[in-house]
């Protein structure tokens, strides 16, 4: 009888194994043929996507240039001459002449900041694509000397001021991230800063627009008696810039020059026009004499009238009722 019980027992717990075995494989068999199914779904809905993907791809593609004429396509992209020519830079100068891309200045250690800098401003460059303009400033590591130091200008009441523009050097964005070397830069109020000196900046823009290319030559001047410093560089702040243009675009060249205060101004961008002669003896430096025939410079030099070169009464305007005041 336990003999009888131990059999029944045993071929009980095989029918219970049977049956769970037999559950467990159609329960199995359930979740395979879920699986795969749910993976196809999601292998096509994958593939499905890829393909409207690129579908709208190729469709985008298809509306931007389906109808275009080559005016209205993007321009491409243009290639300008790097190398300023030498015979366009000042002489007698006192500091270390650098030449970065699209533009050259001699550094003078004495006063930490570039004692000019030279560059061409051309209608072509200006139309250019413009590339995004820098955030940070930094110190310019072709400065044998070491120049100065963004953090020399904190708490000092001054500006950052640009000597080459960095929208004049916006074609290019080595060039434009060059603009930002504290080698370029120079202590500015600013009212001037953000006023008649920007004025100049957008002016000049003009004429070149309107001249086809300029070649330009700016910097800053100090008074003798001047010993106003800022940073532990002790970089000295001038008491005036100047700017030289020279429009070679035309037989007749005309050249014309600027001297403003640092300081906000309320007077027309007239009444700062002088001769090239006037900049030199202030600086002491000869601009573009390998440029031309003694007659030819000495012409240009001498030259300081407005009227070749006509400004814009509304940014005038705008200077006196906004730029001063910001």
């Amino acid at each position: 009888m336990a003999k009888f019980r131990s059999n029944h027992q045993k071929q009980g717990a095989g029918g219970t194994m049977t049956v769970k075995i037999g559950l467990f494989a159609a329960i199995f068999g359930a979740l395979f043929w879920v699986f795969n199914s749910f993976s196809t779904q999601t292998s096509e809905s994958s593939e499905s996507y890829e393909s409207e993907s690129t579908e709208i791809d190729i469709v985008l593609e298809n509306e931007n240039t389906s109808g275009q004429t080559d005016q209205e396509r993007e321009p491409e992209e243009i290639s300008f001459d790097s190398n300023m020519p030498q015979e366009y830079l000042p002489t007698r100068t006192t500091g270390q002449v650098i030449n970065h891309k699209y533009f050259s200045l001699s550094y003078s250690e004495a006063h930490e900041q570039a004692e000019w800098v030279a560059y061409e401003l051309t209608r072509d460059r200006l139309n250019a694509n413009w590339e995004d303009r820098p955030s940070s400033f930094r110190p310019d590591r072709e400065v044998e000397t070491i120049s100065a130091s963004p953090y020399d200008y904190k708490k000092s009441g001054y500006d950052r001021g640009h000597l080459v523009p960095a929208a004049d050097m916006a074609f290019d964005a080595q060039a434009i991230a060059e603009t930002f070397y504290m080698s370029n830069i120079s202590p500015q109020k600013s009212g001037f800063n953000k006023g008649i000196w920007r004025e100049l900046e957008e002016q000049s823009r003009d004429w070149a627009k309107k001249f086809k290319h300029l070649y330009v030559v700016a910097g800053p001047l100090f008074k003798a008696n001047s010993k106003e410093y800022i940073g532990e560089n002790e970089i000295a702040v001038p008491t005036a810039f100047f700017k030289i243009l020279l429009d070679v675009s035309d037989p007749d060249y005309k050249a014309i020059a600027f001297v403003i205060p640092n300081e906000v101004s309320f007077k027309h961008i007239d009444e700062y026009a002088v001769s090239i002669d006037e900049v030199e003896k202030l600086t002491g430096f000869d601009f573009f004499s390998d440029l031309m025939e003694d007659d030819l410079e000495e012409k240009l030099e001498a030259m300081a009238d407005p009227t070749l070169w006509k400004s814009s009464e509304n940014r005038y305007q705008a200077r006196l009722e906004k730029w001063n005041k910001q």
